[in-house]
């Protein structure tokens, strides 16, 4: 049989891993004590009996000055460490090729890296003019192209503001564009559910994207197919759109598959 405290330890490690989830979606602000008690539904002497183990090994930060909890350093290392097993690149290869096929045109991944989104994978269709405007490993400021556009309109509203912070000054590199502009164009992208760009940067080329989330609904890349701006008719759009969203949504079930089922609300102690 198991005893009393195998069974405490279960209970704990698995609020522990409820609450580092629930802190992974709320970002750099982080989240205060009753809001953590609040949406898990578990005791407040729990809750911060769990915090102080989560604390003591560095997988969650305390702010003194806002008295809210943040994901810690150790987190930070151990989700470095498993992006080296798990390339997202293989995962949406399938899905680029198919994309690509399909629409004759570019199929391009790009992945959030901080304040910028960075083109990992591109795969080329058969339309002899070919969109070729971002090399692999090429960096931009999230929402200049489709496909940081994509990410930045599926970002909470607080992130979104803080990231135009600081890229103000780095937008006006691409096309003269200013905050306002993409704030505009981020509003409307999260609307439609997919980022539209027509001669933005690259004159002559529009291209649509969507971002993929993950378990815990947060963006963390995007696929976008890039095509000469003529070829981009309103029908060629909407056909580009929805051939992304079922990409998308496949690749998004197979990287909640290889994470495992998300851990249940706990409602007691």
């Amino acid at each position: 049989m198991n005893s009393v405290a195998e069974i405490s330890d279960a209970g704990s490690l698995k609020r522990g891993v409820l609450l580092l989830k629930l802190l992974a979606t709320a970002g750099s602000r982080g989240l205060a004590l009753t809001e953590l008690t609040g949406k898990t539904g578990i005791p407040h002497p729990t809750v911060h009996r769990v915090l102080r183990q989560l604390l003591s090994e560095g997988l969650v930060q305390h702010s003194g000055e806002t008295r809210r909890y943040r994901l810690g350093p150790l987190a930070f290392e151990l989700g470095v460490a498993c992006s080296t097993m798990h390339d997202i690149r293989d995962v949406c290869q399938p899905q680029m090729e198919s994309l690509a096929e399909t629409t004759g045109d570019t199929a391009y991944l790009v992945v959030r890296s901080g304040f910028e989104a960075v083109c990992m994978h591109r795969c080329e269709g058969s339309f002899p003019v070919r969109a070729l405007v971002l090399e692999i490993g090429s960096r931009r400021p999230l929402g200049v192209g489709a496909g940081g556009m994509a990410i930045l309109s599926a970002v909470g509203d607080d992130e979104r503001h803080e990231i135009f912070n600081r890229i103000a000054a780095s937008l006006p590199a691409f096309g003269h564009l200013s905050v306002d502009e993409v704030e505009t164009a981020c509003l409307q992208a999260r609307a439609r559910g997919m980022s539209v760009i027509r001669n933005r940067v690259t004159l002559g080329i529009a291209a649509v994207g969507v971002p993929i989330c993950n378990s815990f609904g947060q963006p963390i890349a995007a696929l976008s197919v890039a095509a000469l701006s003529q070829r981009m008719t309103e029908r060629k759009i909407a056909f580009t759109a929805e051939s992304l969203k079922k990409a998308v949504k496949t690749v998004e079930t197979k990287l909640r598959a290889a994470v495992g089922a998300p851990v249940q609300l706990a409602r007691s102690t």
